[in-house]
Formats: C-alpha cells, structure tokens, sequence
C-alpha cells in the first residue's frame, strides 16, 4: 500500500511524516524503516525506527532507490512499514518518472507493506500516473 504526502516546500510533509513514524513506533508489531537523503530526521523520530541515509549509499535516480528498497525489504523479511522522505531529491524532480516508480514499488510492497512517500509538488503538478496513489 502506497500513500503519499504532497505539498509544497514548506507546507509541513516531514512533520506529518515524523508524527505518523513515531505514533507506528509505538504500536506497529514489526520493524519501520525510514529513508532519506541526509541525516536530518536523526534526533526526530523514535529510537525504534531504521533510519537509512541514501547518500551513504551513493543512490540518484528512480532506478537504484527501486533496487536499494527492494534490498532492504529482502533483507529483512518484519518490515512493515517504509517511509521515504524526499523522493524528487532521489529522482531529479522527474514527476513522470516518480509515476513509474510508484507503480514498481506498489507490486514490491503489496499489502504486506504500508510505505508513506512525501512528495514536494503542488498537487496540480502532479500527473495521473501519480496522482492515482492520492
């Protein structure tokens, strides 16, 4: 399951993204995982969460964040929940191509996996193939 938070920079998405991570902290069952790019979320979310700094990693593009969670949720089977922070960041602000990847990551996490994705666009920006996650 995929939702996303959209809002222009500035509009509150981290913060909505770090209530939800650490209220999950305190009655999800199994293991949360929250990717960015830096480490800037560090004293903010709850001890309980794997926080993963992409550039530690060397990730850009859609392509290899696709294959690195894919890793990461093949490497631990109790995840269930992902958080991504900043995805344009990753993706070089290609809304197109954040469509795709979205679609990629809805058959990688099924149901089995909820993943919450904040996206820094007006909603009017956003193309179908995105907006369909909404």
């Amino acid at each position: 399951m995929i939702q996303l938070i959209v809002g222009s920079k500035g509009s509150g998405k981290t913060k909505k993204l770090i209530d939800q991570i650490n209220a999950s902290a305190k009655t999800t069952p199994g293991n949360i995982v929250c990717i960015e790019k830096s480490m800037k979320l560090t004293y903010d979310i709850d001890h309980a969460a794997r926080l993963i700094d992409v550039d530690e990693y060397k990730i850009s593009g859609y392509d290899m964040l696709y294959g690195f969670i894919a890793g990461v949720l093949a490497g631990n089977y109790d995840i269930v929940e992902v958080y991504l922070d900043g995805v344009l960041k990753l993706g070089n602000h290609d809304l197109e191509g954040l469509g795709g990847l979205l679609d990629k990551l809805a058959v990688l996490t099924g149901e089995g996996v909820k993943m919450v994705v904040t996206v820094s666009a007006d909603l009017d920006e956003l193309p179908e193939s995105v907006k369909k996650y909404l």
